[in-house]
């Protein structure tokens, strides 16, 4: 099976679960154009979560999905926490990200954690930044396609 996007999650405020969308524009050097979370000169345009990461919790009994721990991309056939700082995805035909982070500190503890004692997204999901923009959407592929980017050598990821 190839590594896809199974959902892409958007909001409009900060601190709240995304929402599904079937396609979105992603902006060069910025994020998801919708999305609250994008804001350019960062290192943390684009967050990404893979679906194995949430079936972890739905077997914790939670009644979590896609865009509940706040990622922007939710993908399937692809080992996300193990691509190092630097490794550069094409996403679709046209998109291009630059892992700049993996996992995140949490700094206060997300309804999710009261409810089942943990959380993934601190500790399995990625950050990017955006090499390339485009539009993407659901079943999206997505490829592994280098390392040692822009971002480890302009951005101090």
């Amino acid at each position: 099976m190839d590594a896809r996007i199974v959902s892409i999650n958007t909001s409009t405020r900060k601190g709240v679960r995304k929402k599904a969308v079937d396609t979105a524009f992603i902006k060069e050097n910025y994020g998801i154009k919708s999305d609250a979370h994008a804001s350019g000169e960062w290192h943390r345009q684009i967050s990404l979560l893979a679906r194995e990461s949430i079936m972890k919790m739905q077997k914790m009994g939670l009644d979590v999905s896609s865009g509940d721990f706040a990622e922007n991309l939710t993908t399937e056939g692809i080992d996300l926490v193990s691509l190092p700082v630097g490794t550069r995805i094409t996403v679709g035909e046209d998109i291009e990200i630059e892992v700049s982070q993996i996992g995140k500190v949490c700094h206060k503890r997300c309804a999710i954690y009261y409810q089942a004692g943990d959380c993934v997204m601190p500790k399995e999901g990625i950050f990017a930044v955006v090499l390339r923009g485009g539009t993407i959407k659901k079943g999206d592929t997505i490829k592994v396609t280098g390392s040692e980017g822009e971002c480890r050598k302009l951005r101090k990821c």
